[in-house]
């Protein structure tokens, strides 16, 4: 079964978080988290770190992530780890992959014709406010 990820990652203030447009399928010109695949015999929290700076710049030194929740796709013999952070700092983002914007939060999150995922975006944001202030510590 093969991994991905996605990493939910919020500026030092907590009122943006990072996203991408994608430039490729699945999901071209939606918006997304950033995040990638999971490599054989790599764990998930090194995956997030790796996928995390070859997307955006971002270091283990600048953001700590919490696990915060898996999808599992049965049929389509995959799953996917969520994990969330905020940056410790202020910091540049760069990256080639897709296009990296701030967003704000006041947004439909589960309108699958702006964001990728069928509605996870707007899951996953749910389960964060859920959690935010305890578990994830935001």
């Amino acid at each position: 079964m093969q991994g991905y990820n996605v990493i939910v990652v919020f500026n030092p203030k907590v009122d943006k978080m990072l996203m991408c447009r994608r430039k490729k399928e699945p999901y071209k010109n939606l918006s997304n988290f950033v995040g990638g695949k999971i490599e054989k015999n790599e764990n998930g929290f090194d995956a997030a770190y790796r996928e995390l700076f070859e997307e955006t710049s971002i270091t283990s030194d600048d953001i700590q992530i919490t696990h915060l929740v898996d999808f599992s796709y049965p049929l389509d013999d995959c799953y996917v780890e969520v994990y969330a952070g905020k940056l410790n700092k202020s910091v540049e983002v760069q990256g080639d992959e897709n296009d990296l914007y701030w967003s704000d939060f006041n947004h439909n999150f589960f309108d699958s014709s702006q964001y990728a995922g069928y509605g996870n975006i707007g899951h996953i944001m749910e389960l964060i406010w859920l959690y935010k202030d305890k578990q994830l510590k935001l």
